[in-house]
């Protein structure tokens, strides 16, 4: 018998009418985790580097993280008794067809499916040490390259604003309305701040608004990350965002994702934020660079911490969350969150491909 964890958190919403800032009180109960084991194939590819999740229509679209053999997998999860029964992989898709696959420059972190037109949209960090540039773009649903949305010049390799090699385009969101999407970078351009320290940050990442009628960036929002948390006992030490999903309009569920190489297994460290804009945020579109100019950034507040609840967890590891979604109403009509990590492959020691699902109240 899985143990049933129950997590109470606040979230401070928009009144509608007055906008006046209002409390909601809100229920998640974690709920169960699925691990798929070490080394199982599909259709002679190997499951695993799984770096973003959206669920449409039944299905569960998996982004993997593979620039050899950039993919998505397409997976029923079953639910029984608020418990994953059972996950099925039913099909792989390659991108073998966009011009950077022979690069080898398609460094795939996030997938959504665009509701309207069942086409897939996805964003690559790019390959900045070899001035590859990030990506926006959209394929069809087997894998044809269809465009590049184009993104604002300062994510360019070359340009003067410096994105961080590996460390770009990491999130990736529909709006509210479907009307567009929301990215978010995983750390600031060295043009606007420096990564997060020990105890310390100033750390802005923007957070981008796509329309999708205009093809290009319309707004954008400044979202400051926290510190690391834990003292630094080996040589690599990162807090990032990871993913970001907006649940009504301008307010988003943030993953920061510390990895802190000397604890082994236990080197991450997953926090869930609420980040929203009021009427005060900056849209920093035009803002060249934010070292530069004082600008209002959303406002945050933790709203889930994995420690909290590892001991029910495959041997208490909370794995390198790296993806959210929304998952299927429950038979009681609350909707459900499921989480997922990327196992990088096992390149860095032994990892989870670990799926967590929340219910919320």
């Amino acid at each position: 018998m899985k143990h049933l964890y129950t997590l109470l958190f606040s979230i401070l919403l928009l009144g509608c009418a007055s906008h006046q800032q209002q409390s909601e009180k809100i229920e998640l109960s974690f709920l169960d985790e699925f691990v798929i084991p070490i080394g199982e194939e599909y259709e002679e590819t190997l499951i695993g580097g799984i770096s973003g999740i959206d669920y449409v229509n039944g299905f569960y679209y998996l982004i993997v993280d593979d620039s050899k053999n950039p993919r998505f997998y397409k997976a029923e999860i079953t639910l029984q008794n608020k418990e994953i029964s059972d996950l099925k992989i039913i099909d792989v898709v390659s991108f073998k067809d966009h011009p950077f696959y022979k690069e080898n420059a398609l460094d795939l972190e996030s997938i959504i499916v665009d509701i309207s037109s069942g086409n897939i949209v996805l964003t690559s960090e790019g390959k900045i040490k070899d001035e590859k540039n990030p990506l926006l773009f959209v394929s069809n649903s087997k894998g044809k390259f269809i465009k590049n949305i184009p993104l604002p010049e300062r994510f360019s390799a070359i340009s003067e604003a410096q994105p961080i090699h590996n460390k770009t385009l990491e999130g990736l969101s529909r709006s509210f309305d479907d009307k567009g999407y929301w990215t978010a970078m995983e750390l600031p351009l060295k043009i606007d701040g420096e990564e997060p320290k020990y105890l310390e940050a100033n750390s802005p990442i923007r957070i981008t608004y796509f329309d999708k009628e205009k093809e290009k960036a319309t707004k954008e929002f400044v979202y400051q990350l926290s510190p690391i948390t834990k003292p630094f006992i080996g040589d690599f030490n990162l807090n990032g965002v990871t993913d970001i999903l907006e649940f009504k309009p301008n307010h988003f569920f943030m993953i920061e994702r510390i990895y802190q190489s000397g604890y082994g297994a236990y080197g991450n460290i997953v926090r869930v934020y609420h980040a929203y804009a009021d009427e005060n945020a900056t849209n920093s579109l035009a803002i060249n660079s934010l070292k530069e100019i004082n600008y209002i950034p959303l406002k945050k507040e933790l709203i889930l911490d994995f420690d909290s609840f590892k001991d029910n967890l495959t041997e208490n590891i909370v794995d390198n969350i790296e993806g959210i979604t929304f998952g299927p109403i429950l038979p009681n009509g609350n909707k459900t969150l499921l989480f997922v990590s990327d196992d990088n492959f096992q390149v860095y020691g032994k990892q989870l491909n670990q799926f967590l699902l929340f219910e919320i109240k």
